[in-house]
C-alpha cells in the first residue's frame, strides 16, 4: 500500500485496520488530510513517528471558526485569540485527563496517547491551538498504538478517529460564558499591567489573592493558604475593562525591601512577582498578581560561563589583572556571575530587578562597616549592590524589589520596606528608616554611562552542530551540540514547551548574528518577528509542536550562558 494524501474519516479508519500486525513503519501510510462527511471538519496526520518510543505523532483537527459558540468579537484581536486558545486547550485537557479511554490500554513505549501539551498555569501564547477568523486548528500529539513494533491496527482506529475527534468536541463545547470569562480576565490583566508604569507602580498584589503553591515541585495554589491583604497605605484600586474593579497593595518603584522572620512568606511573594510577568488562568489564585513584564529575577549562579561582558561596575582592579570590561571566564563566582546577571538584565531591557538575599552573593550584595575597616580602600575589587542600588533607580530608572532577612544594610535605602508576618503584609517604612538611620552604606554615583548598551558583536553561525540544531532537555537544558546551556537559574522561564521555543529561537538567532550587532540587538530582531506570532519560528510547518511564547529576558539569558558563545 502507497502513502495516500488523505480521504474520509471511514476511509482513515479502514486503512489503520488493514495495518494491523504490519511493521510500525507502516503507520506512515496514514500522513495525509481526512475530512468527515457533513461537518465539515478535517483530521491530518502531518507526521508519523518512527517507532512507538520515538516523539509521538502530530496530527491537526480543524475546525471551522463558526462552530464555535462565540461571538466574532472576541477573536478579533491576538490578545483575545490567546485568551481562547488557553482556553480551549485546557478544556481538551481536562477531557483527555479525565474521560478519555485511551489510557486504560495496553501497548508499547508511547504508544496510545493523546496530548494537547504541557499548558502550566500561565496564560501565554501557544502553538498548542491556532484560532483565526476563519478556523480553530488543534494540534495533538498522538502515540499511535503498538505491540512491540507491530501497528495495533483496530485501535489505532478508535484512538484517531473517535478518540481525538472526541477531545476536540469536548473543548468545542466550551460554553460561551466560559469563554468570554477567559477573554475578559487577559484583556482585565493586561489593561491593569499597562496601567503600572502610568501608576509609578512596579507590581500590583489583588486583596484576596493566594501566593503559596502547593510545593516546590508544584505551581498549583495551596488549598489552604493565606488570602493576600494589602495594608492600607499602599492599597491601589483599578477599574478594568470588563466593569470589574479589584484593589490590592501597589508595588512603588524605587527600591522596595520585603523583610520578616523565616518562613513568614517573604520569599512567597518574591516569588508571586517574579511569576507576575505572565497572566494566569481563572482558579490559580494569582489572576491579579501582575508585575511589569520585563522585571528580571536575578540571583548568584556559580559555575555559569560569562563572555565578554563588561561587570566592571561592580568588579574592577582584579588581583590577576584582567580586563573587567570584557570579562570572561568558564567557572564564575557568585559575585562575578551576579553581576553579570544584573548587567545583562539591564542590557534585556528591564526596569526592575527582583532579587532573594537567599540566592544572593553576600559578598556582591553587601560590605559591612567593620568589614570595610579590615579591608580598606583598593583591596577590595567588588562594589556591593547596595552601593549601586540607589543610582540605579534614580539614575537608571531602574527599581530594586529585595527580599532581606540576614541584613539592615538595604533598609535606609529603602523607598519602601513591607515586613510580611505570617503571610501577611505590614508597611513599616517608616520604623523601618528610624532603625536603619545611620547604618546606610555609602552610594556611589551612577550614570546610564556606566550600564551602556551592550557593546559586544554576535557572530552567526554557532548555535548549529555539524547541521544538528539546538535541542530543548527537559524544563533546564539546552544541547548545543556537545555542550549544554544550564538554565537552571532561570526561574521566570514557563517549562519546558519555552524552553523548546528557544532551542528553535537559536536557529533563527544564528541567521540573523551578522557580526555587527549586539546580542541584545540581534535578540530584538528576533522578538520583532515574534509578533507575527509564535508559529514564525516554524516556518512551512503545519503543525510545529508544542510551543510557548518565550521572553525577551530569558532569549537573551540563554544566549548569554553558552559557552562556547563567539563575540567580538
Amino acid at each position: 500500500m502507497q502513502s495516500c494524501s488523505g480521504g474520509t474519516w471511514a476511509q482513515l479508519a479502514a486503512r489503520c485496520r488493514e495495518l494491523d500486525g504490519a511493521g510500525y513503519g507502516a503507520y506512515k501510510q496514514l500522513t495525509g488530510t481526512y475530512h468527515d462527511e457533513g461537518q465539515g471538519w478535517q483530521l491530518v496526520v502531518d507526521r508519523v513517528q518512527s517507532d512507538p518510543f520515538a516523539a509521538p505523532s502530530k496530527v491537526r483537527v480543524i475546525v471551522p471558526r463558526d462552530d464555535l459558540d462565540l461571538d466574532p468579537e472576541f477573536t478579533h484581536s491576538r490578545l483575545d485569540r490567546v485568551a481562547v486558545a488557553d482556553a480551549l486547550a485546557r478544556e481538551v485537557a481536562t477531557y483527555l485527563a479525565e474521560e478519555a479511554p485511551t489510557a486504560g490500554r495496553s501497548g508499547s513505549g508511547k504508544s496510545n496517547s493523546i496530548s494537547i501539551g504541557a499548558l502550566g498555569q500561565e496564560v501565554i501564547e501557544r502553538t498548542n491551538v491556532l484560532v483565526t477568523p476563519e478556523r480553530i486548528e488543534f494540534r495533538l500529539l498522538v502515540g499511535l498504538p503498538a505491540r512491540g513494533r507491530r501497528v495495533l491496527g483496530r485501535q489505532a482506529a478508535t484512538l484517531l478517529v473517535d478518540d481525538v475527534v472526541a477531545a476536540v468536541a469536548a473543548g468545542m463545547r466550551l460554553e460561551r460564558d466560559a469563554l468570554e470569562r477567559a477573554v475578559w480576565l487577559l484583556r482585565d490583566q493586561e489593561a491593569l499591567r499597562a496601567a503600572l508604569k502610568e501608576r509609578s507602580l512596579v507590581a500590583f498584589v489583588a486583596d484576596g489573592a493566594m501566593l503559596a503553591r502547593r510545593s516546590g515541585a508544584s505551581d498549583l495554589p495551596l488549598p489552604d493558604g493565606v488570602p493576600f491583604r494589602s495594608p492600607s497605605s499602599l492599597r491601589e484600586k483599578f477599574a478594568l475593562p470588563s466593569g470589574r474593579k479589584v484593589k490590592g497593595m501597589g508595588v512603588p518603584e524605587g527600591v522596595t525591601v520585603i523583610v520578616g522572620g523565616g518562613f513568614h512568606g517573604k520569599s512567597t511573594l518574591l516569588r508571586a512577582l517574579e511569576r507576575g510577568v505572565y497572566a494566569h488562568t481563572l482558579g490559580d489564585g494569582r489572576e491579579f498578581v501582575l508585575t511589569r513584564a520585563d522585571a528580571a529575577a536575578v540571583r548568584a549562579e556559580d559555575g555559569r560561563p560569562v563572555t565578554a561582558q563588561d561587570i566592571s561596575p561592580f568588579i574592577s582592579d582584579l588581583p590577576t589583572g584582567a580586563d573587567t570590561t570584557r570579562f570572561s571566564t568558564a567557572n564564575a563566582s557568585g559575585s562575578t556571575s551576579q553581576a553579570a546577571n544584573v548587567v545583562e538584565a539591564l542590557q534585556a531591557g528591564a526596569s526592575a530587578l527582583l532579587i532573594d538575599e537567599d540566592t544572593s552573593a553576600t559578598n556582591f550584595m553587601i560590605r559591612d562597616s567593620v568589614m570595610a575597616q579590615l579591608i580598606q580602600g583598593g583591596r577590595e575589587p567588588i562594589t556591593p549592590f547596595s552601593a549601586r542600588v540607589r543610582g540605579l533607580y534614580v539614575q537608571c530608572g531602574v527599581s530594586t524589589v529585595l527580599v532581606a532577612g540576614g541584613t539592615g544594610a538595604f533598609l535606609g535605602l529603602a523607598d519602601t520596606v513591607i515586613a510580611m508576618d505570617a503571610y501577611v503584609p505590614e508597611d513599616v517604612t517608616q520604623r523601618a528608616h528610624a532603625v536603619g538611620r545611620g547604618y546606610e552604606p555609602e552610594q556611589l554615583p551612577v550614570s546610564p554611562e556606566l550600564f551602556g548598551p551592550d557593546a559586544r558583536c554576535l557572530q552567526g553561525a554557532q548555535f548549529t552542530y555539524r547541521s544538528k540544531p539546538p535541542k530543548a532537555r527537559g524544563v533546564d537544558t539546552i544541547s548545543v551540540g556537545k555542550s549544554d546551556i544550564d538554565l537552571g537559574s532561570l526561574s521566570q522561564l514557563a517549562g519546558a514547551p519555552q524552553v523548546s521555543a528557544i532551542a528553535l529561537a537559536l536557529r533563527r538567532i544564528d541567521a540573523l548574528a551578522d557580526g555587527e550587532a549586539s546580542p541584545s540587538e540581534v535578540v530584538d530582531a528576533l522578538c520583532e518577528e515574534l509578533g507575527d506570532g509564535i508559529d514564525s519560528l516554524t516556518p512551512g510547518r503545519a503543525h510545529p509542536g508544542h510551543l510557548t511564547l518565550p521572553r525577551r529576558n530569558e532569549l537573551l539569558a540563554v544566549v548569554n550562558r553558552f559557552r562556547n558563545l563567539r563575540v567580538d
